[in-house]
């Protein structure tokens, strides 16, 4: 079987469809900080009436985050980042997340 990137792994469809957009998704909402909490305090502060009243921050997000949604660059540092995370957990057998939130063994 001939691949393009021999060097790289296959990627099953949960990953390339699933998962790394999930990824893409937690870090373009680290990267749109500023929108999520202005869109965020926008609706704390108007209740009810947010739909109207945060139209712009809400645009302003939607921006924010579609632009890295739809940037090839982006997408292929995520791949990467998953690619990364997935060795690792198939060398340790500890997922990167788990690996954070570790309690030292000494207590």
């Amino acid at each position: 079987m001939e691949t393009s990137h021999t060097d790289e792994p296959q990627l099953r469809h949960v990953e390339r469809d699933v998962l790394i957009p999930k990824l893409m998704r937690e870090k373009a909402k680290e990267l749109c900080a500023q929108h999520v909490e202005a869109f965020t305090q926008c609706c704390k502060d108007s209740g009810l009436l947010m739909v109207v009243k945060c139209r712009e921050e809400n645009h302003a997000l939607k921006q924010c985050l579609t632009k890295h949604y739809t940037d090839p660059v982006f997408y292929e540092e995520c791949k990467q980042q998953y690619i990364k995370e997935k060795q690792e957990y198939e060398r340790t057998g500890v997922s990167a997340k788990h690996r954070a939130q570790r309690l030292p063994t000494s207590m």
